[in-house]
């Protein structure tokens, strides 16, 4: 039987690497997202997964709360960024 903690390590590896390829492709073509107007978003949901993965181990509270807050920095970044003036 397969943990959770598994299935949260292997989603993380599947967005870090679609991240990595999505910034390859776009350096090599010029075509799809540049790193830019995804990075933020998919690192606050890179962050979201840490603390999930985290709270699924027997770590100490804090680091989950420093993911939490990582993701909520990384969060509030991209809407800046976003966000029409």
């Amino acid at each position: 039987m397969v943990s959770l903690a598994t299935i949260v390590d292997g989603v993380i590896a599947f967005t870090v690497a679609e991240a990595a390829l999505l910034a390859l492709y776009h350096r090599r073509t010029g075509k799809g997202v540049p790193l830019r107007e995804f990075g933020t978003n998919m690192l606050s949901g890179l962050c979201l997964m840490l603390a999930l993965r985290l709270a699924l181990s027997p770590v100490w509270w804090g680091w989950v709360l420093a993911s939490l807050l990582a993701a909520g920095l990384a969060h509030g970044a991209d809407l800046r960024r976003r966000w029409k003036r």
